[in-house]
């Protein structure tokens, strides 16, 4: 049946005129979600420029690295495992839990849970306790519920607009996301530095309220009809569809490749400003706001792209735009070079992830769709603070065996890692995989032939 026809979906369906300039905003239940979800992303940012920067600088101290703790390379490392680590042991429950809950309680129960975990690290903070193990603490149960709330968020999007709109409203999501990567940093380095962090912390707490009020305006959205499969065939059916269809793998590998290689940059910023720039919090709010920029500029600009260029082009070539441009940014030692790589930072950032999430949003079907995705979640979140470690490593090594400084270790952690998504976004560009853009394309006759624009 199509989506558009589903009477289970008719409440999802209420809009505008379909020629309304509002887009895929013309979707009056995706807009209030849309709207609640960028103030509270702004929140979020807010509080992610805090907790960096403080244990960032916490662990800086001569006191700190008297005591033979571990160096601020590493402690990012933690803190990205601590955030995103429980994902890769709780991301298959959460995705299982999608596809058999009502999503729309399952987010309201999550996001309820994330703002008593935001309240925890403001009230922590006012009181002088939000030390570098605290937030790492926090940040762990943070971390729990996060990996229940991102495949009740995922799922729901899907029910909110027709499935034509779906790509457009997964790429408008990163653009909520990233314009409140450019408010929220730039608006929490200049808070931060006049009030401190607490205040930060206190306005993500209430942030949450906006994106509860969206969600509560929504009509139900019951989980679909279960046909009695046990968990374990069903896990097995996700990793299956994900790992044995070339599709699926194909953007699986993206995504993983992207995350592993490319988000230490995001961990590792608050040391680039201090060891490299040897510059303040007002900063790295600022660094953190021009990827945004970038981000977003790359979310619109994607709307130029001809809906005939394949994804299996179009994913490849971010992945290696975006590593191009994380190598440059850990070479430069100037804010003039590294501000604008940072911008091309966000712009292929968006163009990789958004593009490989609207792929498979479109090759799964909405039966499975939370344990697929959670598939995903599992490993690209896995990877992320699996990244944020390696690049601290390679960062100590420089620094112990090479005689590099801090800042240059840093540097060499990230930009090695930037080289190597690079050349792995260059053999995705000459060995590609048409079925990502459906099964069917396969058989259309595109060669899979080796080579830049072979398949176009």
């Amino acid at each position: 049946m199509s989506p558009d026809r589903d009477p289970q979906l008719a409440p999802f369906r209420a809009s505008l005129p379909p020629g309304s300039r509002l887009g895929v905003l013309r979707h009056r239940h995706y807009r209030n979600v849309w709207l609640g979800a960028f103030a509270s992303s702004i929140g979020n940012w807010m509080e992610l420029v805090g907790v960096q920067w403080v244990v960032a600088q916490q662990t800086s101290t001569p006191e700190w690295l008297d005591a033979g703790l571990p160096p601020p390379t590493i402690m990012m490392g933690y803190l990205a495992a601590a955030q995103l680590g429980p994902t890769l042991v709780l991301g298959m429950s959460g995705g299982l839990l999608a596809d058999r809950a009502n999503r729309k309680r399952l987010l309201m129960v999550t996001q309820s849970l994330l703002m008593l975990v935001a309240a925890s690290i403001a009230v922590g903070s006012h009181l002088g306790i939000a030390t570098p193990g605290y937030l790492l603490a926090v940040s762990l149960l943070h971390g729990i519920v996060m990996a229940f709330n991102v495949p009740a968020w995922q799922v729901l999007t899907p029910r909110l607009v027709p499935r034509e709109d779906l790509a457009k409203a997964i790429t408008l999501n990163g653009v909520q996301f990233n314009l409140a990567r450019v408010l929220g940093p730039a608006l929490g380095g200049i808070i931060m530095a006049r009030f401190g962090a607490s205040v930060l912390f206190d306005v993500n707490t209430l942030s949450f309220a906006a994106f509860l009020f969206a969600i509560s305006l929504t009509p139900d959205a019951p989980a679909p009809p279960h046909d009695g499969t046990s968990a374990w065939r069903r896990t097995t059916e996700a990793l299956s569809f994900v790992f044995h269809s070339r599709g699926p793998r194909a953007v699986f590998l993206g995504m993983f490749v992207f995350s592993l290689l490319g988000t230490p940059l995001l961990r590792m910023l608050p040391l680039f400003v201090s060891d490299v720039y040897h510059k303040g919090e007002d900063v790295f709010g600022l660094l953190l706001a021009i990827m945004g920029a970038g981000a977003v500029i790359g979310g619109l600009g994607m709307r130029l792209v001809p809906a005939w260029y394949p994804k299996h082009h179009f994913i490849p070539l971010a992945i290696t735009g975006g590593g191009i441009s994380i190598t440059v940014y850990s070479a430069a030692t100037s804010l003039w070079l590294a501000a604008p790589a940072m911008f091309f930072c966000g712009v292929f950032w968006l163009w990789s992830f958004n593009s490989s999430m609207a792929a498979m949003q479109l090759l799964v079907t909405d039966r499975m769709r939370g344990r697929v995705l959670a598939v995903c979640n599992t490993v690209v979140f896995g990877a992320m603070p699996l990244g944020s470690l390696l690049a601290g490593w390679v960062g100590e090594v420089a620094i112990g065996w090479g005689g590099a400084t801090r800042g240059q270790g840093v540097q060499a952690g990230v930009g090695v890692l930037g080289a190597v998504l690079a050349a792995a976004g260059l053999a995705m560009l000459t060995w590609r995989t048409p079925e990502v853009d459906a099964p069917a394309v396969a058989d259309g006759g595109l060669e899979r032939r080796p080579g830049l624009m072979a398949g176009l």
